[in-house]
């Protein structure tokens, strides 16, 4: 079920009455109604992988309980390694099964020996990385007794399965999410009203923005030889902007739709376009998965604790990992790679924690120094998108080829002259509301006549200019 489609529409809307108005006063039957919900949500797309959640989720359960009544570090280091071996399995049969055939057969072939291998019709599971990533955090926190291991397996249910961020994230942490299914939730007024505002812009950035970049950014990308470099420049900066407002839409709804609910999670996003260096990109970007492979791969490797060659093999550990979370194919990989290459010199420079304060912070404007770091940033994190986009490698390098030297004759692309406008007010709003959670969380500083006006200009906008629509891209991973 999409978050911008009819059924979600009218899905929403008649969980929320049953969650306040018939199951209010029972904790018990909110979070089983979740559960249900969730599972409804999830099986809409194919209720045959509903057992692998379930499957998942009994898993952990169990292994969770064991580790409470289990104190031999060897028995508990087993009942771990059960969970991640289970939980990595089944993601890697899903998502890596047919990779790692077809790049075993490529390799034989390169060194002249031909051999036949199999591969095999794997539907991959909606949000399979996000539910998976989201299970281990709470073994591994039990394991590591960061957390008391739960006794009420429909929390723990609602929790695996919680239906705004199931599927696209962001990946919560056991020990911020599974504790808000003990307590009693009441509704708040003014937490529902922010709830809303957040569910609007990240349709806003969904429907109108990603979904039109989309449109334009696979045409040039998959007809990409025909087009003059100035083209496919604006190729790779639609897709840019596609990824973003497609990504970040999806956890502004996510969250928003969370909080109507009484829950908070995370902040997935913080603005990443208007950061300074690469090392300030990542700590805004998908920041559910950066830290969780923080917290879980990198401090484990030794972190920064060791010298500069353990914090380089780590760096480069974390961003290849990053990239191949990312899909079954060589160009995340490369992605991953040269995102660590970027972030190789502010390391080497220990330059990679200057920028953790808020860009032009107190100012309407950055300053030019602010301005060529932002600027420089943001031209590498579109190259890099390239690899991210392109179909196979050969696809990305023969882009980029056809970028820096293809024929400045051929064909250029025509895009609607209300494309360039919609953009240039996004980043507008991005740009004023870049001190909050979202944009437009800070609204009520503003005259109430003003608020409305924004809001009803938002909902014309959805009618007036929403694109073909799109599946969520992160729906993939």
């Amino acid at each position: 079920m999409l978050f911008n489609s009819l059924d979600f529409a009218v899905f929403l809307p008649v969980v929320f009455i049953l969650y306040w108005f018939v199951f209010q006063k029972n904790l018990k039957l909110q979070n089983f109604l979740i559960v249900v919900a969730s599972y409804v949500f999830y099986g809409w797309w194919d209720w045959r992988f509903l057992t692998l959640i379930l499957f998942s989720t009994l898993v952990d359960f169990t292994i969770g309980y064991l580790l409470k009544t289990e104190e031999r570090t060897a028995r508990r280091k087993v009942y771990l390694w059960i969970s991640i071996l289970v939980n990595l399995g089944f993601l890697g049969f899903f998502k890596y099964y047919n990779f790692f055939v077809e790049s075993f057969t490529e390799a034989f072939s390169f060194f002249g020996k031909e051999i036949q291998s199999n591969t095999l019709d794997i539907i991959l599971p909606v949000g399979i990385s996000f539910y998976t990533f989201q299970t281990l955090s709470y073994t591994i926190d039990v394991y590591k007794r960061k957390l008391e291991p739960t006794q009420n397996f429909i929390a723990f249910a609602a929790f695996v399965s919680f239906f705004p961020q199931l599927v696209a994230g962001p990946i919560e942490r056991a020990t911020n999410l599974l504790p808000q299914f003990y307590k009693k939730r009441s509704f708040d007024y003014s937490t529902a009203v922010v709830g809303l505002r957040q569910i609007l812009w990240g349709l806003f950035k969904k429907v109108v923005i990603a979904d039109n970049c989309a449109t334009y950014a696979n045409i040039i990308f998959n007809d990409h030889s025909n087009y003059d470099p100035s083209t496919l420049v604006l190729g790779a900066l639609f897709f840019t902007f596609q990824i973003y407002g497609d990504f970040s839409g999806y956890s502004d709804i996510a969250i928003g739709t969370s909080r109507l609910f009484g829950f908070n999670l995370m902040q997935n996003f913080a603005f990443p376009y208007f950061s300074r260096d690469i090392a300030e990109f990542w700590r805004r970007w998908h920041i559910s998965l950066s830290t969780w492979f923080r917290d879980y791969l990198y401090i484990p490797l030794g972190g920064s604790k060791g010298g500069m060659q353990m914090k380089v093999r780590n760096t480069f550990v974390i961003f290849l990992v990053s990239g191949f979370w990312h899909g079954a194919n060589w160009t995340f990989i490369i992605w991953g790679l040269l995102n660590a290459l970027y972030f190789l010199p502010l390391l080497l420079r220990n330059k990679n924690r200057v920028n953790t304060n808020l860009v032009a912070e107190g100012k309407w404007i950055p300053n030019l120094r602010e301005l060529l770091q932002m600027l420089t940033t943001f031209v590498l994190t579109v190259f890099a998108w390239i690899f991210f986009r392109a179909d196979s490698v050969s696809h990305a390098f023969d882009y980029i080829l056809h970028l820096f030297q293809g024929n400045t004759n051929a064909a250029s692309l025509s895009i609607p002259i209300e494309l360039p406008y919609l953009l240039l007010f996004f980043i507008l709003v991005e740009w004023l509301g870049r001190s909050s959670q979202f944009a437009i969380e800070n609204l009520t500083i503003v005259p109430k006549y003003m608020r409305w006006c924004l809001y009803f200009g938002l909902i014309l906008l959805l009618f007036l200019f929403a694109g073909q629509e799109q599946e969520f891209i992160y729906f993939q991973f």
